[in-house]
């Protein structure tokens, strides 16, 4: 019968002022959880602000570059509009 292969972790070594590394051990001890486990959730917290951090970002970007709401609808519409305004070009045939 196979057996369930390890996890694999990577171990790091971090230090903390002391009075970080009490709240810590605190907060670990009142949630019933070891170091390792409140520092994951740390990390996955700090990821996912970042994350939303750079797509507010990206929002403020793209309501700049869109200063009049166009939606994707729009699009047909404003192609008309544009190629309205645009003189026609006559095509030249060649006979050769």
């Amino acid at each position: 019968m196979p057996t369930a292969s390890a996890r694999k972790s990577k171990v790091y070594t971090i230090s903390l002022p002391p009075e970080l590394a009490q709240k810590a051990e605190a907060l670990a001890q009142r949630d019933s959880r070891t170091m390792s486990e409140l520092f994951r959730e740390a990390f996955r917290a700090y990821s996912a602000q970042q994350a939303r951090r750079t797509l507010d970002e990206l929002g403020d970007y793209a309501a700049g570059r869109n200063p009049n709401g166009y939606t994707e609808a729009d699009v047909p519409q404003l192609i008309k509009e544009v190629r309205a305004q645009k003189p026609r070009r006559r095509r030249v045939r060649s006979n050769g």
